[in-house]
């Protein structure tokens, strides 16, 4: 544990669910978590609550992390139980011989600037370094405030402006901005006279050589395999810049114990798969998490369609076949929101054809130790 005249730092234990005592500090820490993000963002629409969020957390087999918070003293005793007013999180992948970690240190802005955020920092860097993996990666969220000065992408793709806390923060602790990607939203329902057409011009493009897919919730044991392929693929298909991305290994096990987590988080998973007819394998999916809470916003979670199926408007066909599932299952829902590279300009034409609009921005930092 840190401690210093006006705050500690120590570890936060995962409770194994929200509703025992020691679950209060995990709820406390997740509302310090949404709170930073309303401040960069605006709004509340990435919010999560713990009992969606602990899931994740607890998936140590597959996506270990380590949370620590910061709490402000009261009194002189070194423990006194004071407020959160930040959390770190140190998170690593299980691949073979990785080298990086990826850290995160999120403080309220009322208190900001008395080394809370650095005293977070110092503490998951040196804990990284130890472990063997001192390629240290961030992702944060910026505001999209413009004009001004900006730092900009080595890719060529996007750009964040100085003046923003997280952008001068992680400047000054020696990490380089590797990739911006796009915040956007879809305000639902869709216009479904406007996508018609792209739809069909999408099946068109596909033939008849592919079909979708679909299922709710639990991945069917029929396409568990296939599922497997598509998240390795996707650790490093996707646009990663200068990042160190490992390929994640997934089987049959990580798929159930995936689908385990999501369905603890009190929230359905609308998942569509691109089928190819002349195999029988799927060669790409698309995937929807809808809270039970209908007035909060809908996350537009993984969407991939592997190389050598690319070029037939498969990502299109997907993405509007989910929109049309969850005009079924969720005809209530209001927003969607998505993230995507910047440089990854032929998933961002897709979402903006169906109507996504950029409302903000995350930055893909890394810094060598």
């Amino acid at each position: 544990m840190t401690t210093t005249a006006d705050f500690t730092v120590e570890e936060l234990p995962i409770p194994p669910n929200v509703d025992v005592p020691m679950a209060a500090d995990f709820v406390e820490m997740v509302g310090v978590r949404n709170a930073v993000e309303f401040v960069t963002l605006g709004c509340e629409a990435l919010a999560y609550s713990a009992a969606e969020l602990l899931p994740v957390y607890r998936t140590q087999q597959y996506e270990p992390k380590r949370i620590f918070v910061a709490r402000m003293r009261h009194g002189t005793s070194e423990r006194t139980g004071g407020p959160i007013v930040g959390r770190a999180i140190l998170s690593w992948s299980i691949a073979q011989n990785t080298s990086s970690s990826w850290v995160a240190a999120e403080v309220l802005p009322d208190h900001r600037d008395r080394g809370i955020g650095s005293a977070l920092f110092a503490l998951v860097e040196d804990l990284a370094g130890r472990s063997g993996r001192p390629s240290l990666q961030v992702e944060a969220l910026h505001s999209a405030a413009a004009g001004g000065e900006r730092v900009r992408s080595p890719t060529g793709y996007g750009a964040l402006p100085t003046a923003d806390p997280g952008v001068r923060f992680l400047t000054r602790r020696g990490y380089r901005l590797e990739q911006v990607a796009r915040v956007s939203f879809l305000d639902l329902p869709v216009d479904w006279s406007s996508l018609a057409e792209l739809d069909r011009r999408a099946a068109d493009a596909a033939g008849a050589d592919y079909t979708v897919v679909s299922w709710t919730g639990r991945t069917p044991r029929e396409w568990m395999g296939d599922l497997a392929n598509l998240r390795t693929r996707m650790s490093t298909d996707a646009p990663s810049a200068g990042l160190d991305m490992d390929e994640e290994p997934w089987d049959d096990a990580r798929v159930a114990s995936h689908d385990d987590a999501l369905a603890a988080g009190r929230r359905t998973t609308l998942t569509v798969g691109a089928k190819h007819l002349p195999s029988g394998r799927l060669i790409g999916f698309s995937e929807l998490s809808v809270p039970d809470d209908t007035a909060r916003a809908v996350q537009q979670l993984d969407t991939l369609v592997i190389s050598a199926h690319r070029g037939h408007r498969l990502g299109t066909l997907l993405k509007i076949a989910n929109l049309r599932r969850l005009s079924a299952f969720s005809p209530a829902s209001g927003l969607a929101y998505t993230f995507n590279a910047e440089e990854n300009r032929h998933m961002l034409d897709v979402n903006e054809s169906i109507g996504f609009r950029a409302v903000g921005y995350e930055g893909a930092w890394r810094k060598q130790r």
